[in-house]
């Protein structure tokens, strides 16, 4: 009796261990299942990802965003029960062939003329722009958020939105550019620079080290903002707005040009453009029969380059060799948030 005894609770033993492990292997399952589903990628948070690709930071590309991320570049936090794409971009990274920058940037895939239009929009906020750079420079501490590209021609950008703050500063600027579509040769293209809130891109230092005083209107890093870019009809309208703001409005034909003589170049780009030379004449019809699209995200302006080169464009930023965990470590980055975005066709104009 107490041999058949010892066999069944040797049975029950194995059986209940056997139980036991199965248990533990479907927990196991489900806590990975679990945490897969807890994944939120960027797709989730914007549904117009399948109508983009992206260029990264480190040179990483993805023509296809459905379910992707790319871990300190293009990502999603979360932040009081809201979700924010992420995009991040060092100093000195990969970048396309045609640009000195580093970016982490969505670029449409369809393309579109101006006559036909388009419209972007975005509500975001920027979390840091890189401390590092030449105050002299017009593009040190600063990144572009939002742009209308030109994919033919001379590809040159009818539309930059870029937010800059200069170190120690709380409030940073938010100014957008017009680049001219240039008559004959491109070297000589410039950007004419208007602001939203803060300082228009001209206000520099009057050293490598010393800064413009702080803006009164400005937008401070964390600060969430909108921008809504509307072609129609050969049109560009601009809207601007944040709450303690006020909403700010533009419009630009990219048909007809502003540009067309040399008497009609700002003294803005005068002033800016006199130590490097540039100070061409735009076509007559700007943009007009040219195709575009739209990119949104973190094209971060802030690059090694020498200032003396290029006192414009090139900011002398710190970029330890290009290794990118330095560069994160020690702030030479920019990082830009978006909860909500928007493309489709341009619309009638509402002003």
């Amino acid at each position: 009796m107490i041999l058949r005894n010892n066999y069944y609770l040797t049975t029950l033993a194995i059986i209940t261990m056997g139980i036991s492990v199965l248990s533990c292997k479907n927990k196991a399952k489900k806590t990975a299942v679990t945490e897969k589903e807890k994944t939120v990628y960027p797709s989730d948070v914007i549904p117009f990802m399948d109508e983009f690709k992206i260029l990264c930071g480190d040179g990483k590309s993805f023509n296809d965003l459905a379910n992707v991320e790319h871990k300190d570049f293009f990502y999603v936090e979360n932040e009081n029960n809201t979700n924010w794409v992420v995009y991040k971009a060092p100093n000195s990274g990969v970048t396309s062939k045609t640009s000195s920058n580093t970016r982490t940037e969505l670029g449409q895939k369809e393309e579109w003329k101006p006559d036909t239009g388009g419209k972007l929009t975005g509500t975001l906020k920027v979390k840091h722009v890189s401390t590092s750079g030449d105050a002299r420079v017009a593009a040190s501490y600063s990144v572009v958020i939002g742009q209308i590209h030109g994919t033919e021609g001379h590809e040159n950008e009818p539309l930059k939105i870029f937010y800059k703050k200069f170190p120690g500063h709380t409030k940073g600027s938010v100014f957008w550019n017009y680049e001219i579509n240039t008559k004959g040769d491109n070297s000589k293209r410039w950007d004419y620079s208007t602001a939203v809130w803060g300082y228009d891109m001209s206000i520099v230092g009057d050293t490598p080290n010393t800064y413009p005083t702080e803006p009164e209107d400005g937008i401070e890093l964390g600060e969430e903002f909108s921008y809504e870019i509307n072609v129609y009809k050969g049109i560009m309208y601009l809207t601007f707005k944040s709450g303690g703001h006020e909403t700010k409005q533009f419009t630009k034909s990219l048909i007809q040009t502003d540009f067309g003589t040399s008497s009609d170049i700002p003294e803005q780009i005068v002033t800016l453009y006199a130590a490097i030379g540039r100070d061409g004449v735009e076509r007559d019809s700007a943009y007009a029969g040219e195709l575009q699209n739209f990119k949104q995200g973190a094209y971060n302006q802030t690059n090694g380059k020498d200032p003396e080169e290029n006192i414009v464009w090139h900011t002398g930023s710190e970029t330890y060799n290009g290794d990118i965990k330095k560069q994160y470590e020690n702030g030479c980055y920019t990082e830009v948030w978006f909860k909500e975005a928007t493309v489709g066709s341009g619309t009638p104009p509402q002003h």
